[in-house]
């Protein structure tokens, strides 16, 4: 059973690839304009990954790793 958790969740943040993809095209204006915040979200939700691997947190873990996933993704600004 936890197996399939497991591959539930990967599968979850591999769909945070195509979706950052996609608010980063609808939303280019507040790209340029909040970098630094983006950058910010993604360094505390990485720490949230690492801090949830300690405490042996799987839900937060994937959570914090779908919500990084999305908001790397959204920084790459296409011209």
């Amino acid at each position: 059973m936890h197996m399939l958790e497991l591959i539930i969740g990967i599968f979850i943040l591999l769909l945070g690839i195509p979706l950052g993809s996609f608010l980063a095209r609808l939303t280019k204006e507040e790209l340029r304009e909040g970098q630094k915040w983006f950058k910010l979200l993604i360094i505390i939700s990485f720490f949230g990954a690492i801090i949830s691997l300690i405490f042996k947190n799987d839900y937060l873990f994937f959570t914090f790793l779908f919500i990084g996933v999305v908001t790397s993704r959204s920084l790459k600004i296409k011209k």
